[in-house]
C-alpha cells in the first residue's frame, strides 16, 4: 500500500547524510578547490605570456610556467612518458582517497577536509596534464635571486591537506591514553 503521507518520498537531512558514507560530504569542497583552481589557472594563461612576471608586492609574482614533471619540476625532461605516468598516479591516488573518505567516521571530520583538499589538489592538476600535457603554475614567492619554484592552487590545497593530515596524527596521539605498564 502506497504511503500518502505529506513527506512521503521527501528526503530529509538524516536521510541524505546516510545516502554518502564516511566523510564525502565534504566532496563540495574538493570541488570548489578544483573550480578556483582552474579558474586562476585560466586567467593567468589569458593575461600572461610564458615566464612574464608581475611584483604583486615584494618577495611575490604572479608568473606563467608550464611544469610537464611533479613537485619542484621532477621528471620534467624525461622526454614525455612522464605525463601518462603522473596522470595514472593522481588517477590512483584520487580513487584511494575516495575510499579512504568513505570509510571515515562522523568523527573524523578533520581527515574528511584533509583529504578533500588533497583530492581537489591532485585532480586539479590530472585535468591540466590530460588536457594541456603539462601543469599551469603562476604563484611565485623569492628571497633576493632565489625563486621557490612556481606552484598553483591545486598544489597549495595538497600541501594543507597533507598538514591537516599531520595535525590530525598529532591530535590523535595525544588522545591516545597512556600504558602504565
Amino acid at each position: 500500500m502506497p504511503d500518502n503521507t505529506p513527506d512521503a518520498g521527501r528526503q530529509t537531512p538524516d536521510s541524505a547524510k546516510k545516502r554518502l558514507p564516511g566523510q564525502l560530504g565534504w566532496l563540495w569542497l574538493t570541488a570548489l578547490i578544483i573550480a578556483l583552481d582552474q579558474w586562476t589557472k585560466h586567467e593567468v594563461v589569458a593575461v600572461f605570456s610564458l615566464y612574464e612576471r608581475l611584483e604583486v608586492f615584494p618577495h611575490f609574482n604572479l608568473t606563467l610556467a608550464y611544469n610537464s614533471g611533479a613537485a619542484f619540476s621532477f621528471l620534467a625532461d624525461a622526454g614525455g612518458w612522464q605525463r601518462w605516468f603522473f596522470t595514472a598516479i593522481a588517477v590512483g591516488a584520487s580513487v584511494m582517497i575516495l575510499i579512504w573518505l568513505a570509510r571515515l567516521t562522523a568523527a573524523e571530520k578533520l581527515q574528511g577536509v584533509a583529504l578533500s583538499l588533497i583530492l581537489a589538489g591532485a585532480l586539479g592538476n590530472f585535468y591540466d596534464r590530460l588536457v594541456l600535457g603539462h601543469v599551469v603554475d603562476f604563484l611565485d614567492f623569492y628571497w633576493g635571486d632565489y625563486h621557490f619554484p612556481a606552484f598553483n592552487i591545486a598544489d597549495t590545497a595538497i600541501t594543507i591537506g597533507a598538514g591537516l593530515i599531520l595535525l590530525d596524527m598529532l591530535l590523535g596521539a595525544r588522545k591516545e591514553p597512556k600504558d602504565n605498564d
